[in-house]
């Protein structure tokens, strides 16, 4: 018989294990659709798009566990068009809804900045805004890297050649990251001494930011970089729990 945890005993663990309470987010983290079946097969991703939900629906998956997920603050509130199709389609077939932005962002161990430092070879040592308790900005330090060595890293690690903005020191060896789009954090970085700066999306002004602050900043790609935090989460579920669980990657160039 195969192990099977309920959507909400499920979201607890990761309620607490991530500290949701401690973030202002900009959607709900945490169970987002109950389809009140026990859940013995988990499909991650980045991102619940409809592509995601009919791969769950092909495998037989009764969750889906993933970074970006519905409700954004903003968003209309309807559910029709293609935010009803995702409803319906989870609905019908019995699939609940789990997501965690910020909280899995941050993560000390968990979360997509902590391993796409560790992709990169890079010792997280603090964080942008130190004030900060979960920081979602980080501070890295690696040995002696040129930018070029850097940029090819990152292309080989994340299978993506990540867009590059020169700066002024020839070695790097302070780095700020922030995954996804981060890319305002720039500007904290080069305050902070950050010989560089990596996110996932660059903005138009991004480019003006690093070349008047004297900053390398490397644009790796917002998929790309939010690959890893949900996969380890879905990692660390399936040996908690006892079922399965598995990392669907839907290719996304941006």
């Amino acid at each position: 018989m195969k192990n099977t945890v309920t959507p909400k005993a499920l979201s607890q663990f990761c309620d607490e294990l991530l500290d949701i309470d401690e973030f202002k987010d900009y959607c709900p983290n945490g169970l987002q659709v109950d389809a009140d079946t026990p859940i013995h097969k988990i499909i991650t991703g980045v991102t619940a798009c409809q592509a995601l939900i009919d791969h769950a629906v092909k495998v037989g998956a009764d969750c889906i566990l993933v970074h970006h997920g519905y409700f954004w603050k903003g968003e209309s509130q309807p559910l029709v068009d293609m935010k009803g199709k995702r409803i319906r389609t989870l609905l019908q077939n019995n699939i609940s809804l789990i997501a965690y932005h910020l909280p899995l962002d941050a993560h000390p161990t968990l979360g997509n900045n902590a391993k796409l430092a560790e992709r990169l070879d890079l010792k997280i040592t603090g964080a942008l805004h130190p004030n900060e308790k979960h920081p979602i900005g980080n501070i890295a330090t690696c040995t002696p890297i040129t930018a070029h060595d850097l940029a090819t890293k990152i292309e080989k690690e994340l299978g993506r050649k990540p867009l590059h903005i020169g700066g002024n020191d020839d070695k790097l060896t302070k780095i700020g990251l922030c995954t996804g789009a981060a890319q305002d954090m720039i500007e904290q970085a080069a305050l902070m001494g950050c010989d560089a700066f990596i996110s996932g999306e660059i903005s138009e002004r991004t480019t003006h930011i690093a070349r008047e602050m004297g900053i390398h900043y490397f644009a790796a790609g917002h998929h790309a970089t939010e690959r890893d935090g949900i996969h380890a989460l879905g990692d660390l579920l399936a040996d908690k729990f006892g079922i399965e669980v598995q990392f669907v990657d839907i290719y996304n160039p941006a």
